[in-house]
C-alpha cells in the first residue's frame, strides 16, 4: 500500500464517502488500531478507482485470476455434463438444494474461516491465507487484489471441489451438476463482492440491499452482516443483521481482532 493507513485521502481521490464509512473513522481508539495495523504490513501501490459504470467495472474484473480460474472449471465441467447426459430430476434437486444452503455456508465460512482469529500451538501459528488476506481487506476495502479469492487458496478450494464431484455422488453426471452450481454461484460471489468495493453505485433495490448489508459489515460493525451475495437471509436467521440505527460502530471493523 502506499499509505500507512487507510486514512480519508484515499476515499477522496475515488469519490465521496458513504455515511458507513465517515462514521466508522470516528473515535480515536479505532484511528489508532487501524493505523497500527496498516503500519505493520508491506507498502503496496494504491489502485485509483475508475470503474463508475458496468462496462469499466466488468473490464477490471476481468484483470484478475480468480474470475478466469473459475470459469474455466465452469466450461470444462459445462462440456463433460453435457458430453455425459443422462439427465434426471435429481439435476434440477442438486442446484435448487445448494441455492438453499448457499446462504447459510457463505456465513460460516465468513465467520469461521474468513474472521478466523489466528491460534498459537507451541512455535506453530494456525491462520490461513483466507484469514490473513481477509483482514487485508478490512484494512482497506477499497484495495482492489484483496477483494478477491487469492489464487493459492482458491485452486485448493478447487482440487477439494472437483474431488467432492467425482468421488461424493453416485452418478458422475450428478457431480458434474454439483460442480457447474458451485462454480456458478462462485463467479456470482466474486463478482458481487467485487462490485461492492467499486464506486458503482446501487441502482435497483435488491443490489442496493445486498450492496449496503456488506458496507455496514466493513465500516460499521465486523461483528454483523457477514453475508455477501444476499441480504436479509442467513444474518437475518442467525441473528447477525441488527438495526444499523442503534448498533454501535465498532472500533476494530478496520483491525480485525484487534480488541
Amino acid at each position: 500500500m502506499t499509505n500507512n493507513r487507510p486514512t480519508t485521502t484515499s476515499h477522496a481521490t475515488t469519490g465521496p464517502d458513504t455515511a458507513d464509512e465517515r462514521g466508522q473513522r470516528v473515535g480515536k481508539a479505532g484511528a489508532t488500531h487501524t493505523e497500527n495495523a496498516a503500519q505493520a504490513r508491506p507498502r503496496r501501490p494504491r489502485t485509483i478507482r475508475r470503474s463508475t459504470t458496468l462496462r469499466a467495472a466488468a473490464g477490471e474484473f476481468l484483470r484478475h485470476p480468480s474470475p478466469w480460474m473459475i470459469a474455466a472449471i465452469f466450461v470444462t465441467a459445462l462440456v463433460a455434463r453435457f458430453a455425459v447426459g443422462g439427465w434426471q430430476l435429481t439435476d434440477a434437486l442438486i442446484p435448487l438444494a445448494i441455492l438453499a444452503a448457499f446462504p447459510i455456508v457463505e456465513w460460516v465460512i465468513h465467520v469461521t474461516v474468513l474472521h478466523w482469529r489466528p491460534r498459537h500451538l507451541g512455535p506453530v501459528t494456525l491462520d490461513s491465507e483466507l484469514a490473513r488476506k481477509h483482514r487485508e481487506h478490512h484494512v482497506d476495502p477499497r484495495e482492489i487484489p484483496l477483494i478477491f479469492i487469492p489464487p493459492k487458496s482458491l485452486t485448493l478450494t478447487i482440487l477439494a471441489l472437483v474431488a467432492i464431484a467425482l468421488l461424493a455422488f453416485p452418478r458422475a453426471s450428478l457431480g458434474l451438476t454439483f460442480l457447474l452450481t458451485i462454480t456458478t454461484l462462485g463467479l456470482l460471489y466474486e463478482w458481487t463482492h467485487y462490485l461492492i468495493h467499486t464506486d458503482y453505485k446501487p441502482r435497483h433495490a435488491p443490489y442496493r440491499a445486498i450492496w449496503r448489508n456488506h458496507r455496514h459489515h466493513h465500516y460499521k460493525n465486523e461483528h454483523y452482516w457477514f453475508t455477501v451475495t444476499t441480504s436479509g437471509t442467513a444474518d437475518r436467521l442467525l441473528g447477525t443483521a441488527p438495526d444499523p440505527a442503534t448498533t454501535p460502530t465498532s472500533p476494530t471493523a478496520r483491525n480485525l481482532h484487534a480488541d
